[in-house]
């Protein structure tokens, strides 16, 4: 593996490893911006399911409806965190399996028809993945008085 997708597979795990503590601590019901917390999950995990690797070949999960990506949107489907955690289990297999298939020289290459480099993709998922666990960490702080485990490097 070349050096810096190494650093992005050492990267990636703790960040999805803080998206996880985030579900297991967080009240899933507690409003954010008017929207269940649960719904910005599902926003940020789509979002990381979609746009890691490439947003124009992107197939929906099976339980998805259309705009239920968007917390505002009212949506039929309600996931529980089960289904949430298995999501983000499938999500961070697909992403590091796709980032073991890469080598640098690939980073700096835009998938077929789509206008971002590898890299971008990479680093905006990753700013997008850290924003909602952030907000995540906060709404449960301000409720519990306690800041959810955070990981930061992949031996944590």
């Amino acid at each position: 593996m070349n050096e810096l997708c190494k650093i992005i597979r050492e990267t990636v795990i703790p960040n999805f490893a803080n998206i996880r503590s985030s579900i297991q601590t967080y009240n899933r019901d507690s409003l954010c911006c008017g929207s269940p917390s649960w719904r910005w999950v599902y926003h940020a995990l789509h979002s990381a399911d979609k746009w890691f690797i490439d947003p124009f070949v992107y197939e929906e999960p099976p339980f998805h409806e259309e705009g239920m990506d968007d917390p505002d949107q009212p949506t039929s489907v309600v996931l529980t965190d089960e289904e949430l955690l298995s999501y983000l289990d499938r999500i961070e297999q697909k992403t590091l399996g796709y980032i073991d298939s890469l080598t640098d020289e690939m980073l700096y290459e835009c998938p077929e028809n789509c206008p971002f480099t590898r890299m971008e993709l990479v680093l905006r998922q990753f700013r997008h993945l850290s924003f909602h666990t952030g907000m995540l960490n906060g709404q449960t702080a301000a409720e519990t008085g306690i800041f959810t485990e955070w990981h930061s490097n992949a031996q944590s």
